[in-house]
């Protein structure tokens, strides 16, 4: 059950196996306060802890920002009274463990970026798994510029999606991406038109859900897990979800349905 907000800042729409998540906050360009921090927490751990919901979209509200990141109105005024502020990763508040610090979720993420992805609006997106962008997009790591770092991963994650010269770039200097640079860089996986950004998500979203979702977990976890091993020590790892999968009625299922020329009935992992 979600949990009843009296001042809902984001939002959840549940459509068959899918959450789809929106930061509500469009006059603040979906700027995140700890407020809204906290909400999202709550959502994200409602979609880890459901087995029927396979595929999480994320995005902002409106038509012209994903996500300007962190609340500087709300920062300055922690850092007035005497706060002492957070380095890497959100330190612990509440809220915590937000998006870009789950690491061991396995279910997919669907980065819906409708506008500008600022500061830990990229952080978000450097997060998801897949990322559909508008045109209009840009995408900018500009916390230098106000002293700070990229600290809710944006400094670490930045440079192992991007050829290194490339991010140390952007992340250096804070100057913007296109979304046409992104797309190039392979930082999204598509770019289209406004008018084409809801069918374009819906298209990766219906091809998820189409998968054995214990399958899909099992794959997202081989590839998060072993990206920092050899080749030796990657076959040699232990992954949880793949000896879920293994031994899972999808493993015998996805085969006989191929065989009997149908569509698979994929059982909810658990």
């Amino acid at each position: 059950m979600t949990t009843k907000v009296t001042d809902p800042k984001v939002t959840l729409d549940r459509q068959g196996h899918v959450s789809y998540l929106t930061i509500d906050r469009p006059a603040v360009s979906n700027a995140l306060d700890l407020d809204a921090h906290r909400q999202l927490c709550r959502l994200l751990d409602e979609f880890e802890a459901d087995d029927e919901q396979w595929v999480a979209v994320l995005t902002g509200a409106g038509d012209r920002c994903f996500c300007a990141g962190q609340d500087l109105k709300e920062l300055a005024a922690r850092n007035r009274s005497g706060i002492q502020p957070t380095s890497l990763g959100s330190g612990g508040v509440s809220g915590s463990p937000r998006l870009t610090e789950r690491f061991g979720l396995t279910k997919p993420i669907v980065a819906r970026v409708n506008g500008h992805a600022i500061g830990g609006g990229l952080e978000l997106v450097l997060a998801c798994d897949i990322a559909v962008a508008v045109d209009h997009a840009t995408f900018a790591l500009p916390e230098v510029k106000l002293g700070l770092v990229a600290g809710a991963g944006g400094a670490i994650r930045l440079p192992r999606q991007l050829p290194p010269k490339v991010a140390l770039g952007h992340l250096l200097t804070g100057r913007p991406m296109t979304a046409t640079e992104a797309h190039r860089h392979g930082l999204v996986n598509d770019v289209v038109a406004a008018t084409d950004l809801d069918a374009c998500v819906e298209a990766w979203v219906t091809d998820l859900v189409a998968c054995s979702p214990v399958a899909v977990r099992a794959a997202k976890e081989i590839a998060t897990r072993s990206r920092e091993l050899s080749l030796e020590e990657a076959f040699a790892a232990r992954y949880p979800w793949e000896e879920k999968r293994r031994t899972s009625p999808d493993a015998l299922e996805g085969p006989a349905a191929f065989v009997e020329r149908r569509a698979p009935r994929w059982q909810n992992p658990s």
